[in-house]
């Protein structure tokens, strides 16, 4: 290992060892597919960088070397098809080994990537590509979404290549050797000839693997400066199209903090595993930057569906050092059942996306002797409240202020919050820390609504106690307003979940003539219980005794599963989504 981190990064460390200034020095010709990836391939190149399998059976160990070559031969290929910098390309490829080549090609190339998830149906698709303008679509096989594609090609104007990479089924297929095209699938997302060999056929298409392994592996470095876009993400709300987040080239140094002072990766020796789908942005945060920054190995499990017992599985076999993945993942990890699974490997375990409940931070570590390890951060911006490594974790708590960034709670008039009142989470922008968006792609507007006063505005809502630790409360969509009371959703299903009928639980607003909003839990129930009305009243009495009586659900819903995004995270807009349908039926 060289550092390579350090040459980017100014740090201190307070007296017992934990980071307490922290500052970015980003060259104005920084590229990290360059200056990264290909200078450690150029001094390393054995240096292991990915580990990759799927469900069918099919696994690879990428070195940087590797990276270097396969990402010069697709940077070749692209370039060859008038892809070229500042266009907007579109890719949606799961766990797909070809994403990590195709990110440090379009980068390199100067292009700007722009991930999307494999679950878009034909509005999403079609507002995304036309809003960004997007020039080239790099696609999947596995699933439905080519088939999506080619629905909303006509009303695509700026759409003029569409690339399709052999999915291999994407973890849909095990066992099954050929479509009704005869393309390979199961075992075969490189095909016996190697990496990128599988090939695939699909009308209006043109074959990726087929592409990239006949390209030069001879790439001559393009010039690209810091400041240019280079990745753009879209971000859904509670209302509203989603919004589009651009970040500069300067992004990845933001990620810096994220694997070496909250995932606490191992740069020799260890692997790092983020449980994340490649077209949401904390697959970056946890499967490319920062642990590449960090020389640090990842891996990465192309599957359909989450499968605790697959994941656990994953750890024993491959031996994972570090993970990092959302509480409701670690929840059915424990639900599996931990004991039938050697996780000795691991040595730290991070949570996001979604509030640590205190009952689950108690139980993985009483299993595993390991504390999950809290950070926050958005799409829009790296992670910027968080438990540094050498932290004492305070259950429940996402930690302190990053020291990258400078970070307030502000009341609704802009006035910093004493501790223990709740209060907006604001970023400095003067300043801006790198790490934070440029703004909102071809939306002013949207940008001025977030960025004002010197601050970028989160949207989220938290408290800090007097040790200055951070406690979520929710999103300023999500909080309930009844009564004249404001109850965050995870103060609820944290009571919630600490009783014995409750797997997973999500509370939302209903609107109520009397009290403005009611508080509805939608609770998926542990083996052995049955949704009964004495059951309801037992959960509301619960948790009438064990916080404020306001907070309380009047109504409870049982079901059997809840509404997930692919990374697990629980979608309470889909609850109310769905309440509002029936409302109005």
């Amino acid at each position: 290992m060289r550092d390579i981190n350090l040459r980017y990064v100014e740090e201190t460390y307070d007296e017992h060892g934990i980071l307490s200034r922290f500052g970015v020095n980003c060259p104005t010709d920084f590229n990290f597919a360059y200056d990264v990836v290909d200078d450690i391939a150029a001094v390393e190149a054995d240096r292991p960088a990915m580990v990759w399998c799927n469900p069918e059976g099919e696994e690879h160990t990428f070195n940087f070397g590797d990276m270097k070559r396969w990402s010069d031969k697709t940077a070749n290929h692209l370039s060859s098809l008038g892809i070229g910098r500042g266009d907007m390309v579109m890719v949606i490829l799961r766990r797909h080994y070809q994403f990590w080549f195709i990110a440090l090609a379009l980068q390199k190339i100067g292009a700007i990537m722009v991930p999307a998830t494999f679950m878009l149906k034909e509005h999403d698709l079609t507002y995304r590509i036309q809003s960004a303008g997007v020039k080239a679509l790099i696609c999947t096989s596995a699933g439905e979404i080519a088939a999506t594609a080619d629905a909303v090609q006509a009303q695509c104007p700026t759409l003029e290549t569409r690339i399709i990479v052999n999915g291999a089924g994407g973890g849909m297929l095990v066992g099954q050797e050929t479509d009704a095209d005869g393309n390979r699938i199961g075992a075969a997302l490189s095909a016996p000839d190697g990496i990128c060999a599988a090939r695939c056929t699909r009308e209006g298409w043109l074959d990726f693997n087929t592409g990239v392994r006949e390209a030069s592996e001879e790439w001559t470095r393009v010039p690209t400066r810091a400041a240019d876009p280079f990745l753009l993400y879209f971000s859904s709300g509670t209302s509203g199209n989603p919004k589009m987040v651009l970040h500069s080239g300067s992004y990845p140094l933001g990620h810096i903090p994220t694997a070496k002072h909250w995932h606490n990766v191992v740069s020799d020796g260890g692997v790092h595993l983020t449980i994340a789908d490649t077209g949401w942005a904390k697959s970056v945060w946890g499967k490319l930057y920062g642990q590449w920054l960090m020389e640090a190995c990842v891996f990465t499990y192309d599957f359909d569906r989450f499968v605790p017992s697959e994941i656990l599985g994953a750890i024993e076999k491959y031996r994972i050092t570090t993970l990092c993945c959302p509480p409701t993942m670690y929840r059915l990890m424990m639900a599996e059942g931990l004991g039938g699974f050697d996780l000795s490997s691991l040595v730290y375990c991070t949570t996001a996306g979604e509030a640590l409940n205190p009952d689950l931070f108690e139980g993985w570590k009483e299993h595993t002797g390991l504390p999950l390890v809290e950070g926050f951060g958005q799409t829009e911006m790296t992670c910027c409240i968080l438990n540094t490594v050498g932290m004492e974790c305070k259950p429940g708590s996402m930690g302190k202020p990053s020291p990258q960034y400078t970070i307030e709670l502000q009341d609704g008039s802009g006035r910093p919050c004493p501790a223990g009142q709740t209060g907006e989470v604001v970023a400095k922008i003067d300043p801006a820390p790198v790490g934070l968006m440029m703004g909102y792609y071809l939306d002013p507007e949207r940008t001025a609504e977030v960025m004002r006063d010197g601050w970028y505005h989160t949207g989220d809502l938290a408290w800090a106690d007097e040790d200055g630790y951070y406690w979520f409360v929710g999103r300023n969509d999500d909080v309930i307003k009844s009564s004249g009371y404001r109850i965050g959703p995870f103060e609820v299903e944290s009571v919630l979940l600490e009783h014995d009928a409750v797997r997973e639980v999500a509370v939302t607003g209903v609107p109520d003539e009397v009290r403005g909003h009611a508080v509805k839990a939608t609770i998926v129930l542990n083996g052995g219980y049955e949704g009964s009305e004495e059951l309801v009243r037992e959960l509301q009495t619960w948790v009438k005794k064990r916080t404020a009586p306001y907070k309380y659900p009047r109504i409870v819903d049982f079901v059997e599963v809840l509404p997930k995004t692919v990374n697990g995270k629980i979608r309470r807009a889909a609850i109310r989504d769905n309440d509002a349908g029936n409302r109005e039926e």
